[in-house]
């Protein structure tokens, strides 16, 4: 039975000290920005939404039925966190007929702040990307040392999945255990989606950590399979990796013992994809503000917050959330 860890290698050192995250709700807050402004016309209702202490596809649901659609006709760019304040878009697919009145919408921890019209369904993936501002409170590291820390991060983090994608203590890759190696039925559709997800993350992490330790994670390999000229990693599903080399003799050695997993994720028809193994945050920057850290950065969609903030310090928060 495979056993699952989550102590994935640091880039740069164990974190410096501890800090308080999340701590109230607007400690972590996320403004989410599409490519382009919607067109102002189209079958579907474009709304921008503040959301507090909720999840996405709670609020999506909410509005489905306000406006008197099938949850399927709603769409949105990406997943945001619970435990935070967060601002991002929703479709609503609503070619004809009377629209309430979004402004009075009464949806506790949500509020519309923009509406407008589009021509399609917002996908995931669709934004360009995510605005972070993060307090971290009460920080226990000496000022010069957490400084030099933030200029490395500045220049690069693995791109590494976010423990959000794991589940609550890892407990979506439990039951990928239970459903993968034991035979346990899983029958909930969304649980599945969730399981895959993190099946498919955890392996690309493994991956990544083992470049990161070796401190390989920001050159390329022999036979490396270059996104942009950068390197990658695999996202497991059907067909060849698309390394070769040394590049694919780590990528086939270290994921052996994972063939279970391999062959379900295979089966369910994902198929092969790569995934960048460093990320930059864009326009970085940071103030101190008494013992607390301000940060404050720019994202691409799939990106973690909090794979740059475990290079920085361990996080203490009151309850770790699922996206």
């Amino acid at each position: 039975m495979t056993e699952i860890n989550l102590n994935f290698a640091y880039a740069y050192g164990e974190p410096l000290g501890s800090a308080g995250f999340r701590t109230e709700f607007e400690d972590f807050q996320v403004y989410e920005q599409l490519p382009s402004a919607p067109e102002g016309e189209g079958e579907h209702v474009y709304l921008y939404v503040r959301k507090t202490n909720n999840n996405t596809a709670w609020i999506a649901k909410q509005l489905a039925r306000a406006a008197g659609i099938q949850n399927m006709d709603v769409g949105y760019a990406g997943l945001k966190d619970r435990r935070a304040v967060t601002e991002q878009w929703f479709s609503l697919y609503m070619p004809k007929g009377a629209e309430p009145n979004w402004k009075a919408l009464d949806i506790e921890g949500a509020e519309v702040l923009e509406i407008s019209r589009g021509r399609s369904k917002l996908r995931r993936g669709d934004h360009l990307d995510n605005r972070f501002v993060i307090r971290l409170r009460d920080f226990s590291v000496d000022a010069a040392d957490l400084e030099e820390r933030l200029k490395q991060i500045s220049l690069a983090v693995p791109n590494y999945f976010g423990e959000q994608r794991f589940g609550i203590d890892g407990a979506n890759l439990e039951r990928a255990v239970q459903w993968f190696e034991e035979g346990v039925t899983i029958r909930n559709r969304q649980q599945k989606k969730f399981i895959v997800s993190a099946a498919r993350s955890y392996l690309f992490n493994l991956v990544l950590s083992e470049r990161v330790a070796s401190g390989s994670w920001l050159d390329s390999l022999e036979g490396e399979c270059l996104l942009d000229g950068k390197a990658s990693g695999p996202m497991w599903g059907r067909g060849r990796l698309e390394s070769s080399a040394a590049a694919l003799e780590l990528e086939e050695a270290l994921l052996a013992p994972m063939q279970n997993w391999q062959e379900r994720l295979e089966h369910l028809g994902l198929r092969q994809d790569r995934r960048l193994l460093a990320m930059r945050p864009v326009d970085f920057n940071w103030q101190f503000e008494d013992r607390d850290l301000r940060l404050e950065f720019k994202l691409p969609p799939g990106a973690y917050a909090t794979s740059i903030l475990r290079e920085l310090c361990q996080l203490q928060q009151p309850e770790l959330v699922e996206q």
